[in-house]
């Protein structure tokens, strides 16, 4: 049973940093693609990034050259790091991969 959990949310100033993972356990990492979403107040989940297997990204225009999705695969845990934060990059950002979903963290961008 695939089970994700996130981390690594909190306050931050626009233009600040984060840095989420997502640890992964009962799947290994490396085989599969990993998704990071967003659900922003009162908006639908968004995709935000995709990590494929073969580290190959993609990532919706709104933060392409501010966030970098990349994984470790010995740690088994993906990462998206997060640049130049605005205040509508507010939101619960989940990780997903073979359709299991993590419980969410808390970004916050607010001065």
């Amino acid at each position: 049973q695939v089970q994700l959990v996130e981390s690594g949310g909190g306050l931050v100033q626009p233009g600040g940093s984060l840095r989420l993972s997502c640890a992964a356990s009962g799947v290994s990492l490396s085989g599969y693609p990993l998704g990071w979403y967003r659900q922003r107040p009162g908006k639908q989940r968004e995709w935000v990034a995709t990590i494929t297997s073969g580290g190959n990204t993609n990532y919706v225009d709104s933060v392409k050259g501010r966030f970098t999705a990349s994984r470790d695969n010995a740690k088994n845990t993906g990462y998206l790091q997060m640049n130049s934060l605005k205040p509508e990059d507010t939101a619960v950002y989940y990780c997903e991969m073979i359709d299991s979903w993590g419980q969410g963290t808390q970004v916050t961008v607010s001065s």
